[in-house]
């Protein structure tokens, strides 16, 4: 079941591949995510000392956390993943160029997961390209629909 989806990131990139990676978070951040408090838009994946980690992801704290627990809505959170699959990553990151962009956050059997993708950047040509392939589809749907009820 997925908890919120970073949209922007096909608008952005191309996604070559897609991975799922768990998160390490504090008590009151599985709470607020839970409530529907965070935001990906603009946060991304870094590789940092042999292990991934998310910069920018937003978690916005309850009104009823905990008093003693000072939230850090944007802090650098750790991610899981095997070391053969970050050392895989690291390599496609460094050389070829490539970006690890957020793309999604759902559940899986209750744990948290953050799905992230090998993306490379569209340029402005590309995402107009994309926008026109869209609109096509849209319109050549709205037309076999027009079809399908004059036939009936």
């Amino acid at each position: 079941m997925s908890i919120v989806d970073n949209r922007k990131a096909t608008h952005d990139y191309f996604i070559e591949d897609r991975f799922e990676a768990g998160l390490v978070l504090e008590g009151w951040e599985v709470k607020a995510i839970r409530a529907g408090h965070v935001q990906l838009k603009e946060s991304y994946v870094i590789v940092r000392g042999g292990e991934l980690w998310i910069l920018g992801m937003h978690i916005s704290p309850l009104p009823t956390a905990s008093t003693h627990i000072h939230p850090n809505a944007t802090r650098t959170r750790k991610l899981l993943l095997k070391a053969e699959e970050i050392s895989k990553l690291i390599g496609k990151v460094e050389q070829r160029g490539y970006t690890l962009v957020p793309l999604n956050l759902h559940y899986k059997n209750g744990r948290i997961k953050l799905d992230f993708g090998l993306g490379r950047g569209k340029k402005l040509h590309d995402k107009r390209d994309t926008a026109r392939d869209k609109d096509w589809q849209r319109e050549k749907e709205r037309i076999m629909k027009h079809d399908t009820r004059n036939k009936a």
